[in-house]
């Protein structure tokens, strides 16, 4: 049988997001900005260029 295991824990004593600052604070600042760039890259695609939007509109004869 498996048995359940449940954790309390005081939110404002243990909180990931001041664990998160700390591990990004240690980091370099190109460590930082390498990081941004893969998360980049995952959303938006490996092209190194900003992608162009271009509208064609047709012209009418009068």
């Amino acid at each position: 049988m498996i048995e359940r295991v449940v954790r309390k824990l005081d939110l404002k004593r243990h909180s990931s997001i001041k664990e998160d600052l700390a591990y990004w604070l240690s980091k370099t600042p190109q460590e930082r900005i390498a990081a941004i760039e893969i998360l980049r890259r995952q959303h938006y695609g490996s092209s190194a260029r900003l992608q162009r939007f271009a509208r064609v509109i047709q012209q009418t004869q009068g």
